[in-house]
């Protein structure tokens, strides 16, 4: 069966689960657009993508009004790609934490763009050590630590019987991920059904996650 010509591929999951390197790399190596969430939200407060922000948790950038535009304008930057061309594929990268936000997206692609949803995960030992890893990197882009990787833990919401998801676990070499995800994305990714692997636990409020 031909697949749409058009594309968006997601990359999503919770702090330090290796998306934002999976996803870039991928995109690059393809030479496709990709947009980062950190990034897109800090250029839209006006801070350098290095430049750490002291904020707590649903406060000032990361707070609900603010994340909104940043995953408004996340999408308003796939599609400013994707309308107008016969063949094209974008790339984003964001935690995608709430079903609502996953939602928004399948509905923005229905019957116009094919949508493929990565889900990154990895052991929290992982975890830990990029993190680790990272607080000690200069040119580190994301502010997410420990703490508000025990948040995301709490809140992300389990997979939506309708939604169809790739699950791929990024403790492995990077062109090993490569070509695993390069397979299944040019067979069509056949989706993780929900329910096949253990997902995070299901948040009771709708809202949370969006981040």
């Amino acid at each position: 069966m031909q697949r749409p010509e058009k594309c968006l591929v997601v990359f999503f999951g919770m702090v330090a689960t290796g998306k934002s390197y999976l996803a870039s790399a991928w995109a690059r190596e393809r030479g496709i657009p990709y947009y980062n969430s950190d990034r897109v939200r800090k250029s839209l407060a006006g801070v350098a993508a290095e430049q750490t922000q002291q904020e707590g948790m649903e406060q000032g950038i990361y707070g609900p009004e603010f994340t909104r535009r940043t995953y408004d304008c996340l999408l308003q930057y796939a599609w400013s790609h994707l309308q107008g061309q016969d063949s094209c594929c974008v790339v984003l990268d964001g935690s995608y934490q709430a079903v609502a936000e996953r939602h928004r997206l399948r509905s923005a692609c229905a019957g116009r763009v094919r949508l493929l949803m990565v889900h990154c995960v990895c052991p929290e030992a992982v975890v830990k050590k990029r993190l680790q890893i990272r607080s000690s990197d200069p040119h580190a882009v994301s502010d997410g630590n420990w703490e508000i990787y025990c948040s995301q833990r709490r809140r992300f919401q389990g997979f939506s019987p309708e939604e169809e998801v790739l699950e791929i676990d990024t403790d492995a070499p990077l062109r090993e991920l490569m070509v695993l995800m390069t397979r299944r994305f040019e067979a069509g990714a056949a989706p993780r059904v929900p329910g096949d692997l253990d997902s995070p636990p299901t948040s009771s409020n709708p809202n949370h996650g969006i981040t």
